[in-house]
């Protein structure tokens, strides 16, 4: 069997869209956009929910980043909100 060669990457193996020349949306980033208008970091964030705009809806309540289940709000927030008022 002939030896493995070795092979070196030259340079990034994933190409940015649109040909680097568009840039990632989110203020003061200037890497090359991937998906959605964000770069690969920002694209992660958006992913995670970390982003203003974010992947799913979210609560309605301020502060809350969560998933809504019901109404618009998570489960916790649904919860306190319709208990309290049958209670």
């Amino acid at each position: 069997m002939p030896e493995a060669q070795k092979t070196t990457l030259k340079s990034w193996p994933r190409t940015a869209k649109g040909g680097g020349k568009k840039a990632c949306t989110v203020e003061g980033c200037k890497r090359p956009y991937r998906a959605k208008s964000y770069c690969f970091f920002h694209f992660k964030k958006w992913r995670q929910g970390e982003l203003p705009h974010s992947r799913y809806r979210t609560c309605s309540k301020a502060e809350c980043r969560v998933k809504t289940e019901k109404g618009g709000l998570c489960a916790k927030h649904y919860a306190e909100t319709y208990k309290t008022a049958a209670a």
